[in-house]
């Protein structure tokens, strides 16, 4: 797991006790402000109407208030990872943070890693369009430009091996399934992709992860950058990978 900051080093706020640290998440930075962490696959990051299991913001609720029910620390979602994409998260510590980020985020620069199925032509390109959501909850790209939001994700083919294609994803937008929407679309859809995939697909693990993140500090201003490592899960599929730096 590699991070690193452009500009100035920050200073961290004290880490709370082992005892309250957060299981199942790895904390890359924290302060004042802000808490950085890199999911694993298969962790929601916000609880739903119809899921109420343990989430990445239970867990950072209960981290931030070092084993205080009655705290009033809270954490504060910026963004979303799907439940079963890994990589890297931003959450907020106050609301007025988390609201800077937001109404910045298209300044962010998200870089993801993905395996779809086959080889694409051609080797790198923007797939762009608007995408909406039926009432079964499936994103879907439409020619109604009233319906859907404009959505535009860039692709490089890093790697081709296995009958499989290494991409390096550059999100320009982010909407709600978009690169596994927009892959399945363009007839390469993501590995162990259920939902968008092919219906004989046997991998159990969605091969998309969030590899990178660089983004403005809410309250200083300075530049921050983060970048993860490789997945095992990714190698197994397509061997020794050499990554370009983000």
């Amino acid at each position: 797991m590699v991070f690193a900051f452009k500009k100035e080093t920050m200073p961290t706020t004290k880490r709370p006790p082992t005892k309250y640290q957060p299981k199942g998440l790895s904390v890359l930075y924290e302060d004042r402000d802000i808490i950085v962490v890199e999911k694993p696959c298969g962790l929601l990051t916000i609880g739903t109407d119809r899921d109420k299991t343990r989430t990445v913001h239970t867990i950072l609720n209960e981290y931030v208030r070092k084993g205080d029910p009655r705290s009033r620390n809270r954490v504060y979602i910026v963004h979303r990872l799907d439940r079963e994409t890994s990589g890297i998260l931003i959450l907020a510590k106050s609301e007025p943070a988390k609201i800077h980020l937001q109404e910045t985020w298209q300044e962010t620069d998200k870089r993801y890693l993905t395996i779809v199925h086959g080889s694409l032509s051609p080797k790198a390109g923007t797939i762009s369009s608007y995408l909406t959501e039926n009432s079964a909850f499936t994103v879907y790209s439409t020619p109604d430009q009233t319906a859907g939001k404009l959505s535009y994700t860039e692709y490089t083919v890093l790697k081709e091996a296995k009958g499989f294609s290494l991409l390096e994803i550059h999100l320009l937008t982010g909407r709600k399934h978009q690169i596994r929407v927009h892959m399945s679309e363009k007839g390469h859809p993501v590995v162990g992709d259920r939902k968008y995939g092919k219906g004989n697909d046997s991998y159990s693990t969605l091969a998309l992860h969030a590899r990178s993140l660089s983004f403005t500090h809410p309250v200083t201003g300075r530049r921050l950058s983060f970048e993860t490592g490789i997945p095992e899960f990714f190698t197994r599929l397509v061997g020794k990978i050499e990554l370009p730096s983000p």
